[in-house]
Formats: structure tokens, sequence, C-alpha cells
């Protein structure tokens, strides 16, 4: 594990890495976010009659979203990576049958692939110029879905994340993605907004197909 400043290829890497990304833990292992997640990844999977064997997560932190989707796939094989040691240290300790690993998504390597790659809350706070690496890994990665479910803006800006600059950027992932690889399809789509009753923090999701 990384843990001096010099070794993060950038201050994204060492801002999710350090102080900031073991915060973030706190706010963000609440039950009502597992529940949410749960009635979030269900609609997504159900209304698209999609069944799934394998997924990965690229940046799960403490796997609110993998557990959610092992509630709902109880035999899933389930990978997951993110750059904070305290995260997965604590993932480890409650899902020992989980596959996890301690990288930046630049470092991570693996050559197995999975039914389902997928991002939630992550492409979002990556520095712009690792995207094309990343978007390579997560099609590589990817057997048959990919999942992106960000922040959606049309063209590329950076807002102000919880007064910290340039640690939040909003785009079209999925429009790059796809534009990237010919044999990716865009099955579905939609938008979570926070007032929901199982409440998301307003993103928009994009199911897509890989086509081999």
């Amino acid at each position: 594990m990384k843990n001096k400043t010099n070794e993060f290829r950038n201050p994204q890497e060492e801002f999710w890495a350090n102080d900031f990304g073991n915060k973030y833990i706190e706010r963000n292992s609440h039950n009502e976010l597992l529940a949410s997640n749960i009635v979030f990844f269900s609609k997504i999977f159900s209304n698209n009659q999609i069944k799934i064997d394998s997924v990965i997560e690229l940046g799960c932190n403490i796997g609110m979203n993998l557990i959610a989707l092992n509630k709902i796939f109880p035999n899933l094989n389930i990978c997951g990576i993110d750059i904070n040691k305290k995260a997965i240290e604590i993932l480890k300790q409650t899902n020992k049958k989980f596959n996890l690993t301690c990288s930046s998504i630049n470092d991570f390597q693996v050559k197995e692939d999975f039914d389902l790659v997928f991002t939630k809350g992550v492409l979002i706070h990556l520095n712009p110029q690792d995207l094309n690496n990343t978007y390579e890994k997560i099609y590589n990665l990817a057997k048959k879905y990919i999942l992106i479910c960000e922040y959606y803006n049309p063209s590329p800006c950076s807002i102000p994340y919880r007064g910290n600059d340039d640690k939040l950027f909003k785009r079209d992932f999925a429009g790059e993605l796809i534009n990237k690889y010919s044999d990716l399809k865009l099955v579905n789509y939609g938008f979570a907004y926070h007032k929901d009753i199982f409440a998301q923090d307003d993103i928009t999701w994009f199911l897509i197909e890989k086509n081999n």
C-alpha cells in the first residue's frame, strides 16, 4: 500500500487513500444506505432481466454496493478493489468470502473477467488523465455487462467537493466508454433521486452490454 505523497500518481489518489478517504467511510456506513442500494440494484437487474454469477467493483470502499449485490445474488463471486487501506481492512473483516485488493485502479492488475464490472461514485473522483486507462481496464475486465453509476454532465466539468477543488469531475463517462469500444451497446439507463424513499445521491446509471 502506498503511503508517501510522492508515491501517488496524482493528488486525487493521495486524497482518497488517506484522511479524507477515512472520513468518507464514517459517512457511508449506515443501514439506510445498504437498504437503498439493495432497491437500486434490484430495479436495474430485475427490470432488465439480468442474472450474473461474478462481479468486480472498482472503488468498493467498505462494500456497501457489493454487500447489497450479494443479498440479491447470494452465490455471487465477488471481487473489489479500493485505494483506501482502512476501507479494505473493514470489508475483509466482515465479508471473508469477498476477494479484495487494496490498490489504485491505475495499479490494479488481474487476468480474470467478470459477468459485471461496475463503478458507483468513483469515476467522478479520478484524475481525468487516468480515465482512458480506467476505461480500458473496465472493458478488459468485463465479460458481459458494465454498469456506470456516476454524476452525469454532457461536457467535462469540475465542481468543488466538500471545500476541495479538483476532486470531483462530471462528464459523460458512459458515452465516452461506448465511443471508445465498438462492441459495447447501451442496454438501459436511469436516474436515482436524492428525495426518493430509497435515496441515492442524484446519480445517473448506464447499463452497457459487451458483445464478444
